[in-house]
């Protein structure tokens, strides 16, 4: 499988989007959901279209969904650094749904590290403002 970020609308209606995110490198990969509201999404491709122009060591946070058991679904967060021109470290935490375990509710977590490019950054801002004008399902952030 490619190395990146996938996300993909899986359901909606008139207040929220589910989405399914998988992050893969070269040894691993984990899917979460996570539930985002539509505004939400909106202003995570206007927060990434600013970012983009600050590839001189600017940093932004990209997250959907809540960490922890009092909330529904699974949460995903990365970091985008711009640490070097032509460089885009990405570090991400995802959560899994929290389910019965043993004598207490747990979820899968993982951490991964993946590195990008401005170009490849520029091509998964356009597709994700087209999961978020629904004139596509999906939107990939490739990774090198």
């Amino acid at each position: 499988m490619q190395q990146g970020i996938f996300i993909s609308r899986i359901w909606s209606d008139d207040d929220v989007v589910e989405l399914r995110i998988v992050v893969t490198d070269k040894d691993s990969s984990f899917h979460s959901t996570a539930y985002a509201g539509h505004a939400r999404l909106g202003e995570l491709v206007d927060q990434l279209r600013a970012f983009r122009d600050r590839i001189h060591g600017g940093i932004s946070d990209f997250r959907v969904g809540e960490f922890g058991p009092e909330y529904a679904n699974g949460a995903f967060h990365a970091r985008l650094h711009f640490r070097s021109p032509g460089k885009l470290f990405i570090s991400t935490h995802q959560q899994s749904e929290f389910s019965e375990f043993s004598v207490g509710e747990v979820a899968s977590e993982a951490k991964m590290y993946l590195v990008s490019e401005p170009i490849l950054l520029d091509h998964f801002i356009s597709e994700l403002g087209g999961v978020v004008s629904g004139s596509r399902a999906d939107a990939f952030l490739e990774c090198t």
